[in-house]
């Protein structure tokens, strides 16, 4: 078969979702691909990463990174074999991590493309543990976070790829590590195979009393990716001079209107301001790109070692991308999503 008849399956987004993603929003098609140019290598994809920020580039509203245009392949990070090369930077074989999106070929100069650290267990785990989850997990905790040892870390989606490794590495740093999951298998993982000192359960019904407890000392660092009722409870414990990484608020992602209730905003710019709490957003590889070997040379011996652990939830095919990115948003995975192309 020559290049140019290879083709291509790619999911392409059809349609803005209003609230919730379905179904519908996506399309699967088989293209053919062209054959290469000088400079250019063709990539086979073997794991495709799911993550919440994708979320975000399915609307056209005003954001960090332009929206996916309809018609375009959905967004995606991924980790791919190097098919054919005509660039001398890669051989075939090679394996590399790249933004090739949510499709089996993708056809690229190199300008994008990371190798994939040598002896993983898996390659996937440089989409999550040694990936962008990882690396978001430690930077903000590590450069915003400043955690210092004896402190209190809370973090939500705390069994999930970036909060999982925020806990243990605050949890190596010294830390009273408080946990939050959504449901008790999840929380069972987080303690008794993370090494958390708790979890809570945010399904439970008396949820904010259950944090406040494991929190007898306050919060010094919150590591916010959820939002919501996780911050609201949150809120009233935060301790002077408490320190908020933000780097994803998943429990708004789906909302196409205003929150109901009472205005929750002078509550939060007065604890702000009494309190002395420092709150900052960040995107990973706008803020750190230029640190990312920083990054792998702390956290490949710390999984190398089994101080810090992995879990990934591995779904078969590219056709199940769009069901399981669905149930992303709604909680159903536990561990880093990835798909096995």
């Amino acid at each position: 078969m020559t290049q140019a008849m290879t083709l291509n399956q790619r999911i392409v987004l059809v349609s803005r979702p209003q609230g919730a993603p379905v179904p519908e929003n996506f399309r699967l098609e088989r293209v053919a691909l062209p054959d290469l140019a000088d400079g250019q290598v063709l990539l086979k994809t073997l794991f495709l990463s799911l993550d919440p920020y994708m979320r975000g580039r399915m609307s056209d509203a005003p954001s960090y990174a332009a929206p996916v245009e309809i018609g375009e392949v959905m967004t995606g990070g991924a980790v791919s074999r190097i098919e054919q090369s005509r660039n001398p930077k890669f051989e075939v074989g090679d394996l590399v991590v790249g933004a090739t999106g949510w499709q089996s070929h993708s056809i690229s100069d190199g300008g994008n493309l990371i190798p994939v650290p040598k002896g993983l267990p898996s390659p996937s785990m440089a989409l999550g543990v040694l990936g962008m989850p990882g690396m978001t997990a430690y930077m903000g905790l590590m450069d915003i976070g400043q955690p210092k040892a004896g402190e209190t870390l809370v973090v939500a989606a705390a069994s999930g790829a970036v909060g999982s490794v925020v806990g243990q590495v605050a949890k190596l740093k010294g830390l009273h590590v408080v946990g939050i999951a959504g449901g008790a298998d999840k929380c069972r993982y987080v303690v008794e195979e993370l090494g958390f000192d708790a979890c809570i359960d945010h399904k439970s019904a008396d949820f904010a009393d259950e944090l406040a407890q494991a929190c007898s000392k306050g919060v010094d660092i919150y590591y916010e990716n959820v939002g919501g009722k996780v911050f609201d409870a949150v809120l009233p414990l935060l301790n002077p001079k408490a320190r908020i990484p933000l780097c994803g608020l998943i429990a708004g992602y789906n909302a196409h209107e205003a929150p109901t209730g009472p205005d929750r905003l002078p509550a939060l710019q007065r604890t702000l301001l009494t309190k002395r709490v420092r709150i900052q957003g960040f995107i990973v590889f706008d803020d750190y790109g230029d640190r990312h070997p920083e990054f792998i040379s702390a956290m490949a011996p710390w999984v190398r070692d089994g101080k810090v652990k992995f879990r990934e939830d591995v779904v078969d095919g590219l056709e199940q991308a769009p069901e399981a990115f669905i149930g992303l948003l709604e909680g159903r995975n536990f561990g880093k999503l990835v798909v096995r192309i």
